[in-house]
């Protein structure tokens, strides 16, 4: 038998009572402010969304150590639960994020760890997604005695720091791979200077292609890739569509090749992928397919060149069109201005760049996995922690039970 298990057997043998949030804590949504992204004047306090922090600001609206609950927008997790941060010191918050602070009886890291279990599917509705208050105050919290809780925040607590001295050791390497990344990109001042149209095809999905001859379904094996397939230098195939009853004949010049690279101009610009696969896919709307000479330039070490620090300051920040959304028209992409080593050296750069995003990035080996399974593991330990047996009588707010034993008392002097 576990402590949690001897404590729960002395100190609520007949289950665990729940309550309403509202009466397990102090709801701050009143004091929230949503400022503008033209009205922020940059600082160094954290200004909170409904998904974690989305900017800086030179003020703050809240100190101390708080737990948010995304209201509209990044409400939901894939697997039905809230969006839940952890925020401390002096931070100011929008008012897509609900606010709460620990209220006596409670504590608050109990709450920010419960509330992550809670499946608030039912609740969530409207085009844009929203835990409306009403529904946030009346969600349903097992609250045990106050040792129990300490003992469950003390052991689901090793799990984060265990996660969290994971994720920086592995964002440590990363930082350290963009380093070595882009100085063995610096610019040499005796090897070739081309502008990307000069050495590749930069072209895009025209309109008519896509209205008239592409059938959009969601099975198949023949795949559309759109921007949102295009991340962090690879293919993303987690939200795909398939286009097997579209008119091929009419989409050759769609047609994707192995070595052909990807390469998103509006909305999220600038990132880019590599086709790895013959006869699967073709070009969606709002992205470019750039195929290189290969002659002259290896696709993979321009992956790489894309994604180095003096391309983004050079070249992609300077040439981002501000409109509804952000863009690169393509006869400005076609006017890169692309370095080229050597092919022996191009090749050198590749093999090196690509053993080290390995260690990075590859799920299945070093830091990467293990952060994996910590995160599954503390899943599932915090959900066996947090499933109570309840006790059988109706479950009153605190209020009402004040109200009730009132009543009882009242009755017994009568």
């Amino acid at each position: 038998m576990t402590k949690i298990d001897e404590l729960i057997q002395e100190l609520c043998p007949d289950g665990v009572e729940t309550f309403p949030l509202e009466e397990c804590c102090n709801i701050l949504d009143k004091k929230r402010k949503p400022v503008t992204k033209n009205s922020r004047e940059k600082g160094e306090y954290p200004y909170y969304g409904a998904n974690g922090v989305q900017d800086y600001v030179s003020d703050y609206i809240f100190n101390g150590k708080f737990v948010l609950v995304g209201e509209d927008g990044s409400v939901i997790t894939k697997s039905g639960t809230p969006v839940v941060t952890w925020a401390e010191g002096k931070i100011w918050v929008n008012n897509h994020a609900h606010v709460i602070e620990e209220k006596s009886g409670t504590m608050l890291r109990y709450l920010y760890f419960y509330i992550q279990t809670i499946d608030v599917t039912s609740l969530i509705h409207g085009n844009i997604p929203k835990l409306t208050g009403r529904d946030f105050r009346s969600l349903k919290i097992a609250l045990p005695p106050l040792e129990i809780q300490r003992e469950i925040v003390s052991i689901l607590d090793n799990f984060t720091n265990l996660t969290a001295e994971l994720t920086a050791e592995l964002t440590a390497r990363k930082t350290q791979y963009g380093y070595y990344r882009d100085k063995l990109l610096e610019v040499e001042t005796d090897i070739h200077k081309y502008t990307l149209g000069e050495i590749a095809t930069v072209t895009k999905l025209a309109g008519f292609e896509f209205t008239n001859y592409v059938t959009y379904s969601e099975r198949g094996n023949i795949i559309a890739l759109r921007g949102l397939n295009v991340k962090n230098g690879k293919l993303d195939l987690s939200d795909v569509k398939y286009i097997d009853k579209s008119d091929f004949s009419k989409l050759e010049r769609s047609k994707l090749h192995i070595g052909d690279m990807l390469f998103t101009y509006v909305g999220t610009v600038g990132q880019v992928a590599i086709v790895d696969e013959e006869d699967k896919y073709y070009l969606a709307p709002n992205v470019a397919l750039i195929r290189f000479d290969k002659k002259i330039l290896l696709p993979q070490y321009m992956k790489y060149y894309f994604q180095t620090t003096q391309f983004w300051d050079k070249q992609i920040r300077r040439l981002l069109q501000s409109s509804s959304m952000q863009n690169i028209p393509m006869e400005k992409i076609r006017k890169f201005e692309i370095i080229v080593p050597p092919f022996d050296v191009q090749n050198r750069i590749v093999n090196v760049l690509d053993n080290f995003e390995k260690i990075c990035s590859d799920l299945n080996i070093g830091l990467p996995a293990e952060i994996e399974a910590r995160q599954k593991q503390y899943e599932y330990y915090r959900d066996k922690l947090l499933t109570f047996a309840e006790t059988g009588n109706t479950i009153l707010s605190r209020a009402e039970q004040s109200r009730a034993e009132q009543s009882r008392a009242e009755q017994s002097t009568n």
